[in-house]
């Protein structure tokens, strides 16, 4: 057997990266399928010939972590981007993603865009995030503005790793992706002026090895991700609400400290995460994503439960 990784799969069929640089295009054993086990990008897998001489995907490794939306299996970083104009920051949609990359155990990164076209939203969303404890970069594709910064970050903190981009559409991901990458040219799309949305430009999930990058030395892999507008907690088993405030990471100095066992951090008397937020501690606008993420995933059941 040999080892790689799958850096694309479309119809069944997948792409792998092998361990010595070659790419090899198979399908996965049947078993897979009957076990309802689907190989996902990211996995590290072993393929061998079948009894037909084809190679097959014959054993998939254990994956670090698995994320629903974007699809992609053993990520370590989260580039999540935000613009800070056209369309409008969707808070919300980072939040959510920050939420799910923390219980993973993946390293979320704000990536601000657009910064030339509203500096002063830039500077706010920079120093919002960066009171929370996050690394954040704020850029401009057009000026590149902040895009060597960006790119040194990769360039020391990827070595032997898997980062993804992601963010609502029409935030500017794919421009930033050509500016960071020109060997990936990626497809963009306009923001509608009707309904201030891009269009999803990107889409599937595919990883492109740094090495094949112009300019970078790090052996590790940048994912592109399709863009979407909407991370739904009531369809999704994300995590369940018991987890949610531990990952809101500006929370965790207070959560013990209230005054009820069990508090859900919402509206409680004698809430330590509420009087950090009336404190000015923990930014009202991450309390109201807690809030609407709870609200969401407060009564629902798992989807597997019987």
């Amino acid at each position: 057997m040999v080892e790689g990784i799958i850096v694309k799969g479309l119809g069944g069929l997948y792409d792998i990266r092998l361990n010595d640089g070659s790419l090899v295009f198979c399908k996965a054993k049947g078993v897979f399928r009957h076990e309802k086990i689907k190989p996902m990008i990211g996995d590290r897998v072993e393929i061998a010939a079948d009894a037909g001489g084809n190679q097959v995907i014959e054993s998939i490794g254990p994956r670090r972590n698995v994320l629903i939306r974007p699809p992609i299996a053993n990520l370590d970083v989260l580039f999540i981007v935000l613009p800070s104009t056209d369309p409008v920051p969707d808070l919300l949609t980072a939040d959510k993603l920050i939420s799910i990359a923390e219980y993973n155990q993946i390293t979320p990164v704000i990536v601000v865009t657009k910064n030339d076209l509203a500096p002063e939203t830039a500077e706010s969303l920079v120093q919002l995030y960066e009171a929370c404890g996050f690394v954040v970069y704020a850029v401009s594709s057009k000026t590149k503005a902040g895009v060597d910064a960006l790119r040194t970050y990769i360039t020391r903190h990827l070595q032997g790793r898997i980062a993804a981009f992601a963010g609502a559409s029409g935030v500017g991901k794919s421009t930033l992706m050509n500016a960071l990458f020109p060997n990936m040219a990626l497809e963009t799309g306009e923001v509608s002026h009707k309904t201030s949305r891009g269009r999803h430009t990107t889409r599937h999930v595919q990883l492109f090895p740094l090495a094949e990058m112009a300019d970078f030395t790090a052996e590790g892999y940048i994912a592109d991700t399709p863009g979407f507008s909407m991370l739904d907690f009531v369809r999704f088993d994300f995590y369940d609400k018991e987890a949610l405030p531990w990952t809101f990471r500006e929370f965790e100095p207070f959560l013990h400290a209230c005054r009820y066992t069990g508090c859900t951090h919402t509206a409680e008397e004698g809430c330590a995460v509420l009087a950090a937020v009336r404190d000015g501690k923990i930014p009202a606008t991450r309390h109201q994503s807690f809030l609407q993420i709870y609200k969401d995933i407060k009564d629902k059941k798992p989807w597997n439960s019987k």
